[in-house]
């Protein structure tokens, strides 16, 4: 795929055990508003991309870690490459909201190709979420 093309929206549904916790986390703590919802699921709105919190707690289990540039990342994850200005905001407000990080608000690969700022943390049912950020987004896929 180019990255020179328009990308669309993805979808991502994810398990949860707890939809008022969800919809706490999600729309109040990192602001997605929300969309459709059932007493199963709830879509939000993840920076333009539809993530879907299913009720399924018997699929919540904790992460495995791998390392990556000496920190221990959770394998399974997910989010959002930001600009720097949106990574920086979402880094203040979660500070601000003493989110517990799995890695602190960081610059990884400094001097690298490949060079971002990325965080990781959980939400309540142990999902791992990245959001990462790039001075250049040409760094996305740099070698």
């Amino acid at each position: 795929m180019s990255t020179t093309s328009p990308l669309r929206p993805f979808h991502l549904a994810f398990p949860v055990h707890d939809l008022a916790l969800a919809r706490e986390f999600y729309g109040q703590t990192l602001g997605c508003p929300e969309g459709r919802s059932s007493n199963e699921w709830i879509d939000f709105n993840l920076y333009g991309h539809q993530i879907v919190a299913h009720l399924s707690p018997e699929e919540c289990s904790p992460v495995q870690t791998s390392q990556v540039d000496a920190h221990d990342v959770p394998v399974r994850h997910f989010g959002v490459v930001l600009d720097m200005p949106t990574w920086e905001q979402l880094a203040d407000k979660l500070r601000q909201a003493n989110m517990s990080f799995i890695i602190e608000p960081t610059i990884r690969f400094r001097g690298q190709p490949g060079e971002q700022a990325t965080m990781f943390f959980l939400d309540p049912s142990g999902n791992a979420l990245e959001f990462k950020a790039f001075h250049s987004l040409d760094a996305l896929f740099a070698k």
